[in-house]
């Protein structure tokens, strides 16, 4: 009961198709990847602007 077979998810992925179509989807997709992207390159950003603070702090 908890858990949903093969079957339903595959009823829902064909739902999901026919009501938004596959160009959508796509875009979608890659919209979401490019936003995944973007929020890693900041994460990164940020952990090397603050390096140059914590060894200046340890320096004290």
């Amino acid at each position: 009961m908890g858990s949903f077979s093969l079957w339903h998810w595959l009823i829902v992925l064909l739902i999901v198709v026919l009501v938004f179509g596959t160009k959508k989807l796509r875009n979608i997709g890659g919209d979401l990847g490019g936003a995944v992207n973007e929020f890693k390159k900041a994460m990164q950003e940020g952990k090397d602007a603050s390096k140059p603070e914590e060894l200046s702090d340890k320096s004290k």
